[in-house]
């Protein structure tokens, strides 16, 4: 099965006058849709706008896997747990909110921040909060996050290249930049903000239109 979701399709959140623009492809906050509350583990995809000096003001996160990609600027990120960094552009973040944990997400550089955020529900509740940047991830090197029995795929597509699909129980696949067309000729065209949740499928590729950055997730169920 495969079932593609469009950028002008998701639900326009955030704060305008703060300086936040938030797009989100799944039930978020205010938004309710009794039919779009999760793809297997996946719970939120949120592409997100930060004006210099905005940002999300403290606030509490439990049970959940928090995964960061940073598209432009630079985030800053502060949580309970001590850690005070400075997340770029090409730069992986992962906070494992675990048995509970504070944290402040805010654009303290001069120019915009953007990022795509995705929660995932872990396989087992509780435990102790941790804390991960993986620097300038390599295209095509996959981040396992076994806690929530995923694994992520960055993948930098030069004009013409193809991709595959990962052969697993589910797969979502974010693009984050440029076009692609998933299989043949006849395949689906995907732009930026657009996703497609696959189910069952095998033998799937991505062909990029011109330089493409897909987020592709490989879930185990």
């Amino acid at each position: 099965m495969i079932s593609v979701h469009r950028s002008e399709d998701r639900f326009l959140g955030g704060d305008r006058a703060a300086g936040i623009l938030s797009r989100h492809a799944f039930s978020f906050g205010s938004f309710y849709d009794p039919d779009n509350l999760r793809f297997g583990a996946i719970l939120a995809c949120n592409s997100e706008r930060l004006e210099p000096g905005a940002g999300f003001d403290e606030h509490p996160h439990s049970h959940t896997e928090i995964v960061t990609w940073v598209v432009e600027g630079e985030l800053t990120h502060r949580d309970s747990t001590g850690h005070a960094t400075v997340v770029r552009a090409g730069d992986l973040q992962h906070l494992s909110a675990a048995g509970g944990v504070r944290h402040v997400e805010r654009n303290d550089g001069d120019g915009p921040l953007t990022f795509v955020q995705m929660w995932l529900a872990p396989l087992e509740p509780g435990g102790e909060p941790s804390y991960t940047i993986v620097p300038g991830i390599a295209d095509s090197t996959p981040y396992a996050l076994p806690a929530a029995g995923a694994v992520l795929h960055v993948r930098k597509l030069a004009p013409e290249e193809r991709t595959a699909v990962p052969d697993a129980a589910r797969v979502y696949v974010h693009v984050v930049a440029g076009g692609v067309r998933l299989g043949d000729e006849e395949g689906e065209e995907l732009e930026p903000g657009d996703s497609v949740r696959i189910t069952g499928e095998e033998g799937l590729e991505l062909v990029a239109a011109g330089a493409a950055e897909v987020l592709i997730w490989e879930l185990s169920a």
